[in-house]
């Protein structure tokens, strides 16, 4: 469908050196977006965008650190000298650490409030100023996570700074809504990635899927389909949504 399309789009995916930031890049690029990966590891991305490229895609790297707000500037400076304006952001770099709150050091607050909340927040200013300035629109697409809307043992300030995207998502929809800016949001759940396989495979883990309505954790393609209706212009009157893309565990009491 043309809704759908991506064509003469041109995306920023921050956090693309991780495995979900990869696979949004990737599934961006198929619909016809050109793409710029954007990781503090620039080897990485820098791989990644080739293996794009040898796929006939439209793709580029970018180094770039999304707490640092000079070095914001340089990245997607960088990253439209490649490949034009960008017109959609995906704001998907975050950490997470799993620590009881009472033996949670400071620095571990900072570094997941800082990348997660703190960052998104400087991306998706460096790309507003952008088009207003150039009176263009835009869309900012936030990876959120069902645990800013619900709570999980020992993940306080990841938590938190998924709870504080989802509300930054929503204030800056209805501020930025009269310069022709979307802002939504794709909340995550359980999604099976290199990262956590070990974890699952555990008794514990497999308690948690137990928990899951739909029994079974979700796969990064199973975030396919919203990412690109955010993505696209088949969603051009929403703004200030958060799409759960969690197998009905949000909304579950089990």
């Amino acid at each position: 469908m043309a809704a759908f399309d991506l064509s003469g789009q041109v995306a920023l995916v921050t956090g693309a050196s991780g495995d979900l930031g990869r696979h949004f890049a990737a599934v961006l690029a198929e619909a016809g977006a050109a793409v710029a990966l954007m990781a503090r590891r620039g080897d990485i991305v820098a791989a990644e965008a080739e293996k794009l490229r040898a796929r006939g895609l439209k793709a580029a790297s970018v180094t770039g650190d999304i707490t640092l707000a000079k070095g914001l500037n340089a990245a997607f400076a960088a990253a439209e000298n490649e490949l034009g304006p960008i017109s959609l952001l995906v704001n998907n770099a975050g950490v997470s650490l799993t620590t009881p709150s009472l033996e949670l050091p400071d620095s571990d607050w900072d570094q997941v409030v800082d990348t997660n909340l703190k960052g998104a927040w400087l991306a998706a200013q460096e790309a507003a100023k952008r088009w207003v300035a150039a009176k263009r629109p835009g869309n900012i697409i936030n990876i959120a996570s069902i645990l800013g809307q619900r709570v999980a043992s020992q993940t306080l300030p990841y938590a938190v700074s998924k709870a504080g995207m989802i509300q930054m998502t929503k204030a800056l929809s209805l501020e930025w809504a009269r310069h022709n800016i979307r802002v939504n949001a794709l909340a995550p759940g359980y999604i099976r990635t290199a990262l956590n396989d070990e974890f699952f495979n555990t008794e514990a883990g497999a308690a948690l899927v137990k928990r899951i309505p739909q029994r079974r954790l979700g796969t990064p393609q199973d975030l396919d389909g919203p990412l690109l209706l955010l993505a696209a212009d088949a969603s051009r009157y929403m703004t200030g949504t958060v799409l759960t893309v969690d197998g009905g565990h949000l909304n579950s009491s089990l």
